[in-house]
């Protein structure tokens, strides 16, 4: 079911999105940002729920860009403080396709891909459910993921899959093998430690959050929403400490069977190098590529080569 982007979305959209279908327009605000070709927004149903997601691209390779936490519509806000303000940690929680992935979705190879992001359950637009965290909520995403494009009728895709998205990613390669074809993985871990819990409890009051950082995002979701889901999502990612080993999907890692690359930013403040060097060393035949100057956006602040990157290693 094909839908158009609500007035409130469209006047806080930073990207210009060119040549959109009738009803989808969005006025100028970014040209930098602009995408290459007709991009469509649309619903369908998986698994219960409506799942939102932007398409674009003509391309025989399909490519599925999965974005952090709380979705497409949300990443308007994140992309300024990433690329204009550099607050790389909202990059990190707050994650969409449309503005995770402005310059993906513009600059990928429409001819040799048709690039597909989305938004999962509870974020965005693919809203209701309110979102939730049970302890198996990335198994649960994934197998959404896959079903959503194989409801989008592609016989097999590729994956890219940034943060919490790369987890995601990592575990539908695991579960689904004969499904996926690459998989690129930027800014994720495959467990938790005392470090990272540590940082994720200092995100979990947004209203010690900047406030050029919040109030764009309260607008998006709702104080009420934003603030609740930002807390369910600490506890959410938090519970895996109490695993042994603090595991999230280490024990999956071995399943992968696709060609599988793992980018990372040395300069990323959130991810430590070691958890980009774990999942090399565990997903058997990975490539790892360090960016020297890459912090936890690594592909919006490097765009060009993040994407040149990726089309290779696709290709």
């Amino acid at each position: 079911m094909a839908v158009a982007l609500g007035p409130r979305a469209a006047r806080r959209l930073l990207l210009l999105v060119s040549a959109l279908k009738p009803g989808l327009h969005v006025p100028r605000a970014w040209p930098a940002a602009s995408f290459g070709s007709s991009v469509t927004s649309a619903k369908v149903a998986v698994n219960g729920v409506h799942l939102h997601y932007l398409r674009t691209g003509e391309g025989e390779h399909a490519v599925l860009l999965l974005p952090g936490m709380l979705g497409l519509e949300a990443l308007t806000a994140a992309l300024v403080c990433c690329v204009v303000c550099d607050m790389f940690m909202i990059g990190l929680f707050l994650g969409s396709g449309e503005t995770d992935f402005g310059p993906q979705l513009k600059n990928l190879n429409k001819q040799l891909f048709t690039v597909v992001a989305w938004d999962p359950r509870g974020y965005g637009h693919s809203r209701p459910p309110d979102r939730d965290f049970p302890v198996e909520f990335f198994e649960r995403d994934a197998k959404d993921a896959v079903d959503l494009m194989k409801t989008l009728q592609f016989k097999k895709v590729s994956l890219l899959g940034w943060s919490d998205g790369g987890i995601t990613a990592l575990i539908a390669a695991a579960k689904y093998p004969s499904y996926i074809n690459k998989v690129v993985v930027w800014g994720a871990n495959a467990y938790v430690t005392d470090e990272d819990k540590a940082i994720y409890e200092g995100i979990r009051d947004v209203s010690k959050w900047s406030e050029r950082t919040r109030k764009p995002l309260e607008a998006l979701y709702g104080i009420n929403y934003f603030a609740r889901t930002c807390e369910k999502w600490v506890d959410g990612i938090n519970q895996f400490k109490r695993l042994p080993g603090g595991n999230i999907c280490r024990h999956l890692l071995p399943l992968v069977q696709c060609p599988t690359l793992v980018v990372h930013g040395e300069r990323d403040p959130l991810v430590p190098r070691s958890h980009a060097d774990f999942i090399h060393q565990h997903v058997r035949g990975s490539r790892l590529h360090l960016m020297p100057e890459g912090k936890h956006n690594l592909h919006l602040r490097f765009a060009d080569e993040f994407n040149k990157l990726a089309e290779n290693f696709l290709q």
